[in-house]
């Protein structure tokens, strides 16, 4: 069966643009601890995958096809980040510090139902407050926004959280399945 050369362009790209998407997506959910998704998707990436390669392999001699699946794989990484970023899984710590160190912004955010913990320390200039503050990943957007509000000089910097073990947050975890280390 012959294929027009203009709709097989775009089988390539769609194949190559899923194929990366899934890569994308099997990546994050392995490095967030969700292995056996990871490999349940990787089994649908590879068959894609192969599919794609197959298609512009036997039709090498046109370069609109492999130009077509390098666009694709471009595309695929963009729709992969911007899923990632929808799906938001697992958990972040968010280190805030504030000029402020009357502990006024700590007791804020707790008001709205942030676990924070904080303590005074010393910055170039002086007296600080550094807050520290456990959340799921699709919360994080707004505690920017939160934070900002309250206090529009403070520092924010947030680093995705692997192993949480004990305190305030361990019992919703466990709920949760993630990874807790014993």
């Amino acid at each position: 069966m012959e294929i027009h050369p203009l709709l097989l362009v775009l089988i390539i790209f769609s194949i190559s643009l899923s194929f990366v998407t899934l890569s994308t997506i099997r990546m994050i959910l392995m490095v967030k601890g969700y292995q056996y998704s990871a490999a349940g998707l990787s089994i649908l990436e590879v068959i894609i995958n192969i599919l794609g390669l197959g298609l512009v392999l036997d039709n090498l001699a046109n370069v609109q096809n492999l130009l077509a699946y390098a666009l694709g794989f471009a595309a695929g990484i963009i729709v992969g980040s911007k899923i990632e970023d929808k799906l938001s899984l697992g958990y972040v710590t968010a280190n805030v510090i504030s000029q402020d160190n009357s502990g006024r912004l700590a007791i804020q955010l707790r008001d709205k139902g942030y676990g924070v913990t904080d303590w005074e320390t010393n910055g170039y200039e002086g007296k600080r407050s550094s807050l520290q503050i456990l959340m799921p990943k699709k919360q994080e957007p707004e505690l920017y926004r939160v934070v900002k509000e309250l206090d529009p000089h403070a520092f924010i910097v947030a680093y995705d959280a692997k192993t949480i073990y004990g305190g305030f947050w361990i019992r919703a975890l466990k709920k949760r399945a993630i990874t807790v280390s014993d």
